[in-house]
């Protein structure tokens, strides 16, 4: 029986991933992760595309006090109540727009005083916006394995590249992507497998460091192929054109509480499997 065996979540976008041993999905996924992210001057998303160093921050928040909490490596760490918000901003997900608020306080000058690169740390004003496409990702232990044993020097390729928000252990290699277009069954939760996820430069960086370190990319076309023909999920909706993809999207059909040893199971049969 398929196991929940990993959960990762930030609550700054392209920030250290933190591992809890339970997530609350909502309708719109879990609610505190990516509840913030980063624009320029311009308005104009920032992560770790762009901004490779973000991943050595690690951001902590405390919903109920609305505390957050940013770690710098070379510098004391940054914190307070993050309830002060000012000019209200709309942020292009990949053609999505995402509503926020610029958060007042100490954080933009400590980022930009960090990245080098003025920046403004924003709040989505419907916590969950802030993922990519849609707001749960997963991804089998078997298919992150067998990457790892296929790639020359695979070893290097931690989980942590992919920021994934549920890992599943006891499955087949690649056995998520038939999921798509089923309902599985999440410990308390209910989500609707969509699609592929599109993978982007950002798995090239080291997760500790955020510097290029390996082709990632490259491994997996290398032994995968570029699928982009082959996505369930229109292709304009999707960062980077699909071009490379590993793990699969879902949607959330009823939410529930999820947490590390859950049971992963398909609540639909396909037409050749008995019921």
């Amino acid at each position: 029986m398929p196991l929940v065996s990993r959960l990762s979540t930030t609550p700054v976008k392209g920030t250290a991933l933190h591992h809890p041993p339970t997530v609350t999905v909502t309708d719109n996924g879990v609610l505190d992760n990516r509840r913030f992210h980063l624009v320029d001057a311009q308005g104009r998303l920032r992560n770790g595309k762009q901004l490779g160093p973000l991943v050595r921050l690690t951001a902590e928040f405390d919903p109920d006090g609305a505390h957050l909490r940013l770690r710098f490596p070379d510098r004391p760490p940054v914190e307070g109540r993050a309830t002060d918000l000012g000019e209200a901003v709309r942020t292009d997900f990949y053609g999505r727009d995402v509503d926020g608020h610029v958060v007042e306080g100490p954080w933009s000058a400590a980022l930009t005083g960090y990245l080098g690169e003025e920046v403004r740390l924003v709040a989505v004003d419907r916590p969950g916006d802030a993922v990519d496409v849609h707001p749960v990702t997963l991804i089998s232990t078997a298919t992150l394995d067998h990457l790892r044993s296929v790639t020359p020097d695979g070893g290097r390729l931690d989980h942590r590249r992919f920021r994934m928000l549920v890992e599943v252990d006891g499955c087949a290699v690649h056995e998520e992507d038939t999921w798509a277009g089923r309902q599985v069954r999440i410990g308390g939760a209910v989500v609707r497998v969509v699609g592929p996820v599109p993978r982007c430069v950002v798995t090239n960086e080291s997760p500790d460091t955020g510097e290029v370190d390996f082709n990632t990319l490259k491994a997996i076309v290398r032994y995968r192929g570029e699928l982009a023909a082959d996505l369930t999920t229109p292709v304009a909706h999707l960062p980077d054109n699909g071009a490379v993809i590993l793990g699969m999207y879902a949607t959330v059909e009823q939410p529930g509480e999820v947490s590390l040893g859950d049971r992963v199971e398909l609540l639909d049969q396909t037409a050749d499997q008995p019921a």
